[in-house]
């Protein structure tokens, strides 16, 4: 650990970054089966607690290619926002509860997985920050909330 200004910051291990590397062998994803395996590869890496240096990059790695991928294999404009909220849950193995801290209520998670509401602004960007997406997945382009 280096000191800077009086706080401990973590320094970058190459060695153990290369270590990650050599051990998951990350590629661009082609295929629906390696997504699942590196969806699952960053949600043990998101849930770790505390995360290395190295890890956080790599975790930004592997999201960068499932972005990639999903971007290429569901184009987001055949998909209106509610369908996008049950693909990421879907992805991530999520229950309609998983949404209730982020959305506030069972209430407003059910109106919205039902069709019976738009999302709202705040809650496209609480869902953004949640799920690590642009926030406009979820803002049909008729919303004005």
């Amino acid at each position: 650990m280096t000191r800077m200004s009086g706080k401990m910051t973590r320094t970058f291990d190459a060695k153990s970054y290369t270590e990650l590397l050599v051990r998951h062998q990350p590629k661009p994803i082609v295929t629906e089966a390696e997504n699942a395996r590196a969806i699952a590869l960053a949600q043990e890496l998101e849930h770790r607690s505390p995360r290395t240096v190295e890890e956080e990059v790599f975790l930004e790695l592997l999201l960068v290619l499932i972005e990639k991928f999903e971007e290429e294999n569901y184009p987001i404009s055949t998909v209106n926002s509610i369908s996008m909220v049950q693909h990421l849950m879907d992805a991530r193995d999520l229950e309609e509860s998983d949404l209730i801290p982020i959305l506030g209520s069972e209430t407003a998670v059910s109106e919205i997985l039902m069709n019976k509401r738009p999302i709202k602004h705040d809650e496209a960007r609480k869902l953004a920050e949640f799920f690590r997406v642009e926030m406009d997945l979820f803002l049909e382009s008729d919303s004005t909330d």
